[in-house]
């Protein structure tokens, strides 16, 4: 039996933020912290030194069995033929018949029947139901096992999640948990899994959704709040996910249910560089997305001057006020000191342009540019 999700599930770390203090808040149905402080000072931690944030709301995901990359080949819109080497990652979109997205994820290679994927918190549960529905329909020999603890088996165990970012993120970690430096060497995007005497399995990712440098913990959650006191011990400050949010999007990243949804296809969510259609491989959804093309482009907004914050939806006008496109995120960014937000124009829209953003029934003017805003930007 597998124990049903209810409103607003806590994370191992919860009794941790609390102690902290933290200001806690709904994320995604998970009682998660938004900030323990000054939001701005979080985010500049992570930006300039090192903090972590509890993610154990995402669902990792263990996919076992003799027809696992044959059925991952048919499920993800990114080629699993890529990872050939153990621990190496792939971002991928998972989409519906219609070509809409269902969810962008990670899968890791863990093994020829073993993958990792994990999904977002905000759509683990239809994302599941899919997943089984299609492991099903293909009569695949492949077991899926969530690791999550709302949704994990009575004879699994859960895992936590635990995100530390920023330019001194891999030195501070190697420092807290020994067993750690056997990633000294990890390149991006890739993972390994080391063994603790005093945590057990810890799969540590070079993986991340802020921008910088760092890693992904993914251990047993039964030890998540003795690592993360390890953490701390080793200077990492906690972080919240106010902070994560204008991360991601000083960072041009994608978040499922605001830049991309069922009803947008990965083309038009500037995704088609993880969408392979150019080969013999088919995949639920790739027909659709062939069909629907590229009708908008997915853009950075520089508001000039200003640190108001368009909301998702806002139009997009051209200097003659014609409509050209929507926003699907903003936010303010400490780093540049204005208001950002990433959108979808007219694919005739070219870098570099002025355009005009509806903020509070006014229209601010903005540039049109290509993400990331940091670390590369503009």
């Amino acid at each position: 039996m597998t124990k049903g999700p209810p409103h607003w599930q806590h994370t191992p770390l919860y009794d941790r933020h609390r102690l902290l203090h933290a200001r806690i808040g709904d994320v995604d149905g998970w009682k998660l912290p938004a900030a323990y402080g000054s939001q701005i000072e979080e985010h500049h931690t992570v930006r300039e030194d090192a903090g972590m944030l509890d993610m154990s709301h995402l669902c990792v995901v263990d996919l076992h069995g003799p027809d696992a990359r044959m059925f991952l080949g048919k499920l993800l819109s990114n080629d699993v033929g890529k990872l050939k080497t153990a621990g190496k990652a792939l971002y991928s979109c998972m989409l519906d018949q219609s070509g809409g997205v269902i969810d962008d994820l990670v899968i890791y290679y863990l093994g020829e029947q073993h993958f990792r994927a994990v999904l977002n918190a905000h759509t683990a549960a239809s994302d599941l139901e899919w997943i089984r529905a299609k492991v099903s329909e293909a009569k695949a020999d492949v077991t899926v096992i969530p690791r999550r603890q709302d949704c994990v088996a009575d004879d699994v165990e859960p895992l936590a999640v635990i995100a530390v970012q920023g330019p001194k993120a891999r030195e501070k970690v190697f420092r807290a948990v020994p067993a750690s430096r056997h990633a000294e060497r990890l390149k991006p995007f890739n993972s390994t899994i080391v063994h603790d005497p005093a945590i057990g399995e810890l799969m540590v990712a070079r993986t991340g959704k802020t921008g910088e440098d760092g890693f992904e913990l993914l251990l047993l959650a039964s030890h998540a709040g003795r690592v993360w006191d390890m953490l701390r011990s080793a200077g990492i400050s906690a972080v919240g996910h106010e902070a994560w949010d204008t991360l991601r999007l000083e960072a041009g990243m994608h978040r499922i249910g605001k830049d991309m949804d069922l009803h947008t296809s990965p083309l038009d969510a500037g995704l088609g560089w993880s969408v392979e259609l150019d080969s013999d491989r088919d995949f639920f959804g790739k027909s659709a997305v062939c069909a629907r093309r590229q009708t908008q482009q997915f853009v950075g907004l520089a508001l000039e001057g200003s640190a108001a914050v368009p909301a998702a939806h806002s139009t997009v006008t051209s200097g003659k006020g014609a409509v050209i496109g929507k926003v699907t995120s903003g936010t303010y960014s400490p780093t540049l000191g204005i208001a950002i937000a990433l959108a979808r124009v007219a694919p005739d829209i070219r870098i570099g342009s002025q355009v005009n953003v509806e903020v509070y029934k006014n229209r601010i003017a903005a540039k049109v540019v290509r993400p990331p805003f940091v670390r590369g930007g503009i």
